[in-house]
Parts: structure tokens; C-alpha cells; sequence
């Protein structure tokens, strides 16, 4: 790099205008890494769903984020489209440049890269995942960097009407895809266990969970009524209530929020810093 300390970073907004606490986890995350390691670290926001924004190559690292909907709504269209050629742009620049370009996809995001590469089939549930879920990491999951500091399993805030679910052994060897996380094991359902983490290349990862969550944003979702009634009916009384209990446990959420993206930072940013 030009200077050790000029940092770049793109964050996709996949939320269509829709009211959310992702956006304000990842800038939270961002401007307290900035600060702990006096970087000077600029970032931009694209609203790709709803105003067609997209980044162009200039930038080090790129967070997409989640978002409302079904992660085939975009087919056809020419957001969805610059998105795909944005991964492919970027596939091919760190292919032929000694600078790598580092991409984290999380939820919706991580539903259309698993999309794009093919990777597994990308159905609807049939109830909707939202709370406080413990995740388990696979083998692969275990020697991730990126989980340094977790447990396993780990807990995080899981969101979604959609999985990705009947992973594709081809498609992952043809790209070099590992599946990092998968949802936790329940003996008494029998459905698959979806994936909850792949490592997609070296330079691209990407969480269904949702890394950036935290206690404040989790409560105000929590305490609103219809997610309250949801979680009562899919899970019971008492799991509610110990969500909310949960939320101030330092080896729950908040102990994935300051593990997760921040490694994927250190990753990205010491590999930066020694090119």
C-alpha cells in the first residue's frame, strides 16, 4: 500500500430502506477498530437494493450486509447483477495482484453468494429463525481464524426466512469452499441442519448469522410485540425470556460481535499493511 494507513472500506447496505440495527453494528464495529488502532480508515455506503449503488474496485475491504426478503428477488435485476460482477471483479483482481481485496457477505449477502457459486440449495424455511441460537463450528470451522477467541459452539443472533441447506461437494472443491458453521444440532427435528458459515476463498468470507449484533440493537428487536409472539411460538415462553436475559452474558453475543468481524479486519488490514 501506498500508505501503511490509509484504509478504504465499501459497505453494501442489502436492506431496500428498510429500518435496521445491522448497519449501525457494522459502523459501530468499523469506527471503534479505527479508533483502538489509530488507522485512517474511510467508509462509504452503498445502497445497492434500492438505489442501484454499487463500489468500484478502489476500495481494500467490502461488508455486505443482510437484509429483508427473498434472497431471489433480485434475479434478472441490474443490482443483482452488479453485485455478481463485483465478486467476479474481484475474484479476478486478487487472482493477478499481490494486494488482496477482502469481502465479508453476511445473511441476505451470504445467501446470493451461495447463489452465485452455486454452492448448496438456497430454500425457504419453514417457520422463521430469529433470536439468540448457539452455532456450531466444523472441523474446518475450528482452525478458522476468523473464530479465534469463540467457543464452540458460539452464540449469535440469527435472523431469517431462508438457508442454504444440501451443500454441493462439486461446486465446493471447485472454488476451494469450506463450510465453516452449521445450525445447531436438534435430534428431535428432522430437517437438515442448515449452514450458518463458508469460507469462500481465501479472501471472501461469509456468516447467515448476523456477526454485527448486538444487546442494544437485540432488545429493541425483542421487545417489539410480533417478534415477541413469533419466538413464544416457535420456541416457548421460557427461550424468550432467556434471550433477553442472555443479552447481557459477555460470552453470548457480545463476546461474537468483538470476535468475528474485528479478526476479519486484523486479517485484511495486516495483509494490507505488509504488501
Amino acid at each position: 500500500m501506498s500508505d501503511n494507513n490509509n484504509i478504504k472500506v465499501a459497505i453494501i447496505d442489502m436492506n431496500m430502506g428498510f429500518p435496521n440495527q445491522g448497519m449501525r453494528g457494522i459502523q459501530e464495529i468499523l469506527h471503534q477498530y479505527k479508533t483502538e488502532n489509530q488507522l485512517n480508515l474511510t467508509i462509504d455506503i452503498f445502497d445497492i437494493r434500492q438505489k442501484g449503488e454499487a463500489p468500484d474496485l478502489s476500495y481494500n475491504i467490502y461488508i455486505s450486509s443482510g437484509g429483508p426478503g427473498n434472497p431471489y428477488d433480485g434475479e434478472g435485476k441490474e443490482w443483482e447483477s452488479n453485485f455478481f460482477d463485483l465478486l467476479d471483479q474481484i475474484d479476478n483482481f486478487n487472482l493477478i495482484n499481490e494486494e488482496k481485496k477482502y469481502v465479508f457477505l453476511i445473511c441476505h449477502s451470504f445467501q446470493l453468494g451461495c447463489r452465485k457459486y452455486q454452492l448448496g440449495k438456497v430454500t425457504q424455511r419453514k417457520s422463521n429463525a430469529f433470536g439468540i441460537f448457539p452455532i456450531s463450528l466444523t472441523p474446518e470451522g475450528e482452525e478458522e481464524r476468523i473464530f479465534n477467541g469463540l467457543n464452540n459452539p458460539f452464540y449469535s443472533v440469527d435472523s431469517r426466512d431462508w438457508q442454504v441447506i444440501e451443500p454441493s461437494p462439486v461446486a465446493f472443491e471447485k472454488i476451494g469452499a469450506q463450510i465453516l458453521a452449521i445450525e445447531k444440532e436438534r435430534p428431535h427435528v428432522d430437517l437438515e441442519r442448515c449452514i450458518m458459515a463458508i469460507r469462500f476463498s481465501p479472501y471472501i468470507i461469509g456468516t447467515q448469522f448476523h456477526p454485527e449484533a448486538d444487546p442494544t440493537g437485540m432488545k429493541i428487536y425483542l421487545l417489539q410485540e410480533e417478534k415477541k409472539e413469533a419466538i413464544i411460538k416457535n420456541h416457548g415462553e421460557d427461550k424468550y425470556y432467556d434471550m433477553l436475559h442472555s443479552l447481557e452474558n459477555p460470552d453470548r453475543i457480545m463476546l461474537t460481535k468483538s470476535v468475528i468481524l474485528p479478526n476479519f479486519l486484523d486479517e485484511a488490514i495486516n495483509a494490507l499493511q505488509f504488501v
